[in-house]
């Protein structure tokens, strides 16, 4: 069978947890010629290596909003791909996309890296027009990047009064739909933008009963989408696949995580259609149907 040329990959499925086998937040997409990566979490690059894939030959990175673990990959992913070895090679400015705040973060980013980059201007012969960023903002729902048959739609989300703001992002490729949700609660305006998806990726959080006592546990719960709501929200848009990533597993010293099992058990008293819990490096091909594929080493998730 011929492979397609759809395809999102799972770059990192974690939280703020430094684990090896959940890196932070990031999902490539890539359709046609265009290679599009939704956020930057810890280790981006690295995945993005393991994939084969050259840091510098991404078209845009989107940005949901602006918690850490979402952005913390930005330096590397920006400043690696400008290297000049075969695993970087970008030349021209990298294209940034997100609400409103995406300009502030960048240029402080650029003024942190500026002796760096400059030492590599005159050391290393590297083009400096390859270190620029270009930064687009928007403010409101609506188509923010098309090209060669590629749209992208930003879509506002609820990840908490006062985590604003926040953003999913649908993604049209050849008469088929991605949808991934960002970080939020449960929200009529995925449900929106979700129907009609092929792949439908959201976001999701789960604790023991023992922990929803805490407050800290119920400040994080109240802020993602428990894997009922979430089901609710599959249900409701009926996408060919649904698919969990950005997993809240929740602990602390003496109570552990819930396990996977736990997380289809409690989703499927609301959803009973295709679903898969992601991992990292898993990858989705979106054809009349979607194949799911795992890289060789990543782990095995449970479905």
């Amino acid at each position: 069978m011929q492979a397609s040329d759809f395809k999102v990959t799972l770059l990192g499925t974690g939280t703020p947890i430094p684990v090896l086998d959940r890196f932070g937040p990031s999902t490539l997409i890539e359709a046609g010629d265009q290679k599009l990566l939704i956020d930057a979490g810890r280790g981006a690059s690295i995945r993005l290596h393991q994939l084969g894939v050259p840091i510098g030959r991404l078209d845009a990175l989107f940005l949901t909003h602006y918690h850490s673990d979402h952005t913390v990959g930005i330096p590397d992913l920006w400043l690696t791909g400008w290297l000049q070895s075969y695993f970087g090679t970008r030349t021209e400015p990298l294209r940034v996309m997100g609400p409103d705040g995406a300009k502030t973060l960048m240029t402080h980013l650029e003024q942190a890296y500026a002796l760096d980059v400059s030492i590599r201007i005159e050391d290393e012969k590297l083009p400096p027009r390859g270190a620029a960023i270009a930064v687009e903002e928007f403010s409101a729902d609506g188509v923010v990047y098309e090209n060669n048959g590629v749209k992208v739609i930003a879509f506002e989300v609820d990840h908490g009064d006062t985590i604003k703001p926040a953003y999913g992002y649908r993604v049209e490729y050849n008469g088929r739909a991605v949808v991934i949700s960002g970080d939020t609660r449960f929200n009529r305006n995925v449900i929106k933008h979700g129907t009609g998806a092929d792949l439908l990726i959201h976001e999701v959080a789960i604790a023991r009963p023992a922990l929803l006592a805490e407050p800290f546990i119920q400040r994080i719960m109240a802020h993602h989408t428990m894997p009922d709501e979430a089901g609710r929200v599959f249900a409701q848009t009926r996408p060919k696949l649904a698919a969990y990533t950005h997993l809240v597993f929740l602990a602390s010293k003496l109570i552990p995580p819930a396990t996977v099992d736990d997380l289809i058990r409690e989703t499927r008293r609301t959803y009973h259609g295709p679903l898969v819990a992601g991992e990292d490096l898993m990858q989705f091909d979106i054809c009349d149907v979607v194949t799911v594929r795992r890289f060789a080493g990543a782990g095995k998730a449970d479905e």
